[in-house]
């Protein structure tokens, strides 16, 4: 878990989140597609487009793609025609689609790198060098900028090029968010970025692959209000593997105050990101209610062979009841053995789960046991503390449980054919793998025909 693994194509697949370890050696510029969400916003994009003919990336390598969500108006960049390689894009309005909007814009991208940025942003000359170098050595990298802001207002096109090539004097700046500042410090600029980073990516200065993207499924659209869709997408992505990092030499200036700073505390519109971003993601602490969701933290799937129905509500009750976990029940016999119970209970289920990605784990159950309670959230500690992606319990060969992370079998199965190795070597090559006593967890055997009665 201390090297990177290097591609065919020269790039690499680095070990858990360690981008620190890609040699430092010159790679030649990839193309790079910005995409631009727009709304109503001409003199903000007119001062974007200027900062993008201003950037050190090279001009034939650079597209640009404004995607407008249904401005009474269409944006006017004709001005910009000669100097940037740029495409419109435009969608009806029905609200507010900022998520559709980036995902069209995408949908019309011809570079390998995907740079997002905000059309009240303006990015310094070397943001998209910056911002795109890891991406394009590290193909798995979401690397997120540095938002500063300024207050732009009566700032034309000539003024922001007298700022950042003259040396003129800059606008006022206004309060960063502190909260980023000391995530990033605290983080090491995410390098020691954990299951709760994704709050720190923001999509207004977000860059990953375009392979990436499209892999982990682009933006969630059924985010139709301000906020939720960047943390959304962050979550997903970390689950499939992605490579977290924060570039603090990708400055982009916001126009304006953050918007926590702008409004205030708005408690009815942070409620309404919290209730859209409950279902999807499945951090504990956007889960404190008690509700059941259809995407689980963990999925279980358990094998009925040696069991009996009665041993096998026994293992299968002591994994439903473990926090937010739903239970697979796969195997001979496993609708019949089910039906002697009479349960009603929706978190179990008969069959193999058609999908596992947006959970963080799937465990696996091969014999009669019982969880104790707290067991699964012991199996839990074990992968927080060491940044393992699969943990064994019992014997290697034969292991009663074990516990696989998506992002650690998301990212294997992505590269164990580039890198000419198997889905399970190459997980623990970039992972590793825990092996722990089932004593040590609570985990106890069940007899085939344990006792029920009261």
């Amino acid at each position: 878990m201390s090297r990177p693994l290097s591609l065919p194509d020269g790039r690499w697949v680095v070990p858990g989140n360690r981008w620190d370890l890609v040699p430092d050696e010159h790679r030649g510029a990839a193309t790079v597609t910005v995409v631009v969400p727009h709304y109503r916003q001409q003199p903000q994009l007119d001062r974007l487009l200027e900062a993008l003919t201003l950037q050190t990336h090279p001009a034939s390598l650079l597209q640009v793609v404004v995607a407008d969500d249904g401005s009474p108006t269409p944006p006017d960049v004709g001005a910009y025609r000669d100097l940037l390689n740029l495409t419109v894009v435009r969608q009806p309005d029905h609200g507010f689609r900022a998520a559709a909007a980036r995902n069209l814009g995408a949908s019309a991208a011809d570079g390998s790198i995907l740079c997002f940025l905000d059309a009240d942003t303006v990015p310094e000359p070397a943001y998209v060098e910056n911002i795109t170098r890891l991406p394009t050595a590290v193909p798995d990298a979401l690397t997120v900028g540095r938002r500063r802001h300024a207050d732009l207002t009566g700032w034309d096109p000539t003024d922001l090029r007298g700022w950042f090539t003259e040396g003129a004097a800059p606008p006022p700046e206004l309060t960063e968010p502190r909260w980023l500042r000391d995530a990033y410090a605290g983080s090491r600029d995410l390098l020691d970025a954990d299951r709760r980073s994704y709050r720190f990516i923001i999509s207004a200065v977000m860059s990953c692959t375009r392979s990436l993207f499209d892999e982990v499924g682009r933006f969630d659209e059924s985010f139709t209000s301000y906020g939720g869709e960047d943390w959304e997408f962050a979550h997903r992505a970390f689950d499939a593997g992605a490579v977290l990092a924060h570039v603090p030499t990708a400055i982009a200036w916001h126009d304006g105050a953050d918007w926590a700073e702008r409004t205030g505390e708005d408690r009815e519109d942070k409620n309404l990101e919290a209730m859209a971003l409950a279902p999807l993601v499945t951090d504990p602490a956007a889960r404190t209610h008690g509700v059941v969701y259809a995407v689980p933290q963990t999925v279980a799937i358990v094998d009925t062979a040696g069991h009996s129905a009665a041993s096998l509500l026994v293992t299968v009750g002591s994994l439903v009841t473990s926090g937010d976990t739903q239970v697979w029940i796969s195997g001979p016999n496993a609708a019949a053995m089910r039906a002697q119970w009479g349960d009603v209970d929706a978190r179990i289920h008969v069959g193999i789960p058609d999908d596992t990605r947006r959970s963080r784990f799937v465990v696996e159950s091969h014999g009669r046991i019982r969880l104790g309670p707290g067991s699964l959230d012991r199996l839990v500690d074990v992968v927080d503390r060491t940044g393992v992606g699969r943990v064994v319990v019992g014997s290697p060969d034969a292991p009663v449980l074990t516990m696989t992370t998506s992002r650690s079998a998301a990212r294997a199965r992505r590269w164990a054919d580039a890198l000419g190795a198997d889905t399970d070597a190459t997980a623990d090559d970039l992972f590793g793998t825990a092996v722990v006593d089932p004593a040590d967890l609570d985990i106890t055997d069940v007899e085939a025909h344990p006792r029920l009665a009261w």
